[in-house]
């Protein structure tokens, strides 16, 4: 019989078990974190309970927050089991559980708007931070700035005592603190965005600009919002999951999560209140998150790009199928080495050649599970941020282009919905029926989707040679195949 996760049941679990082992009384709530998924508690959590392990820090506990009607469920499971949950990290080498405990509070945030604007205002919590994906940010695809059409910005100005956003929270939090005159928490943004405090700033501060003017102010002067990177590969839940909990750990855990073994955190050390100590636990403090910022996003996210919709055409399901495809790992490895490397600049304490050898470890993962149509999601907004820049500093600069505009190409040939066995392919990016129907009029050419502003500027998509070299390959895939197209490409 499989024990339920609950803090009464924590003793009774094997003693190969990693399991909290400090006092969860005496954990403090010193972080409030908006949007607790799979990547927050696989990462920030996981890095606060290596500290709490160690005996330190102990009042910078976590109370999670729902804003979404959906994140009703992840509240019945967090409360039911004390706020425990496993963490299984999986590799070719063997699974190994252990139970994070750093989360000890949860509230739900509809119908009980003031009990969590009340909560951030209370002088215990130091830092909010944010795993809210970059739509949460409200940035306007067209222009980068805030978009403040969006009815969820549009119903907080109007109800500013019952918001519906994150922004609409932290603001009526920030004005409790600034009216008490007391110091104002540091909003940390732990999501995928490069920048990801700046752009919260910028954001934060648009918006505060238009709710309150004089509260705008007072941020810009007082609030810190520091910049991180983020990485730890974090597929969804599912049920086959649960049941390996369950039946290899005797866990009864209702939302058990997924990892590999690598993470990273890099973090500008610039705090109002104070910060735990996740230096002491792996993580790395700096002044200046871009040049790793830079990295992951043009190595990791766009190696993801790469072999993500060649490998949906060619009728694979998972990462690590893909990198068994000799022709898919020589794709990525060339992109990553011929396009991108050339342009990036040194990275303190990162010895490139061994952080892409790492991406492809990581990628062939087998444990992990990490389906392409996940990375899919991100193709309309993550390859302005992944892929294009690469490829307009490279245009600038002489140097190749061949292996990102392959990728350009095999995301466009992806859109028409089928792959080369003529098997619809699961499409999960938010604009995929936009594109899609865009696709299927375009008569197999590239130039309707080159002309979408909100992807490709103006200036790249008439560049002759990126728009021609596009084009040859998007004819290559329809005229030759996924396979002949790719094998060509990477062979010279």
């Amino acid at each position: 019989m499989a024990l339920k996760l609950n803090q009464i049941n924590l003793g009774l679990l094997s003693k190969d078990i990693k399991a909290p082992q400090y006092n969860r009384l005496k954990v403090g709530q010193g972080i409030v974190h908006i949007g607790v998924g799979g990547f927050h508690r696989a990462h920030q959590t996981v890095y606060t309970e290596d500290l709490f392990n160690r005996g330190e820090d102990l009042q910078w506990g976590f109370c999670g927050i729902g804003l979404l009607e959906h994140d009703s469920k992840m509240r019945d499971v967090m409360q039911a089991q004390n706020h425990l949950y496993t963490l299984l990290v999986r590799s070719a080498a063997g699974d190994v559980p252990r139970i994070v405990g750093s989360i000890v509070n949860y509230l739900f945030a509809p119908g009980n708007e003031q009990a969590v604007i009340e909560k951030m205002a209370d002088k215990e919590t130091k830092i909010v931070s944010l795993t809210i994906t970059e739509g949460g940010y409200y940035i306007h695809s067209g222009t980068g700035d805030f978009d403040d059409s969006h009815p969820d910005i549009q119903y907080d100005l109007k109800h500013p005592e019952k918001p519906k956003s994150s922004f609409g929270y932290l603001l009526a939090a920030l004005n409790l603190r600034r009216v008490r005159g007391q110091v104002p928490f540091t909003i940390m943004s732990c999501d995928n965005i490069q920048g990801n405090g700046s752009v919260a700033r910028k954001m934060i501060l648009s918006f505060a600009q238009l709710s309150n003017p004089e509260l705008a102010t007072w941020i810009a002067e007082k609030v810190a919002f520091p910049n991180s990177m983020v990485d730890r590969i974090t597929p969804a839940t599912t049920d086959e999951q649960r049941d390996l909990v369950r039946e290899k750990f005797g866990i009864d855990d209702g939302w058990p999560v997924m990892t590999e073994p690598f993470m990273q955190w890099v973090i500008e050390d610039h705090f109002t209140m104070g910060r735990p100590a996740w230096e002491k636990v792996g993580a790395q403090m700096t002044a200046d998150v871009l040049p790793y910022e830079v990295m992951k996003l043009r190595l990791l996210n766009a190696a993801h790009q790469a072999l993500c919709y060649v490998a949906m055409l060619l009728g694979y399901e998972f990462v690590y199928e893909a990198m068994g495809d000799a022709d898919i790992s020589k794709l990525v490895t060339l992109m990553m080495d011929v396009d991108v490397t050339p342009i990036l600049a040194e990275v303190p304490g990162v010895d490139l050649s061994a952080y892409k050898k790492t991406l492809i470890e990581r990628f062939a993962n087998p444990a992990i599970g990490d389906q392409l149509s996940r990375i899919g999601i991100y193709g309309s907004t993550g390859i302005p941020k992944f892929v294009l820049p690469s490829i307009e500093e490279q245009l600038r600069r002489g140097g190749s282009i061949k292996f990102l505009a392959f990728v350009i190409a095999s995301w466009i040939r992806y859109l028409d919905g089928k792959d080369e066995k003529g098997k619809t392919i699961n499409m999960k990016d938010p604009n995929a029926p936009k594109l899609h129907a865009i696709a299927v009029k375009s008569d197999r050419s590239a130039a309707p989707l080159l002309a979408l502003r909100e992807i490709f500027s103006e200036g790249l998509a008439n560049t002759p040679l990126f728009k021609n070299m596009v084009e040859k390959f998007l004819s290559d895939f329809y005229e030759k195949g996924t396979r002949a197209t790719l094998r060509e490409t990477i062979a010279g």
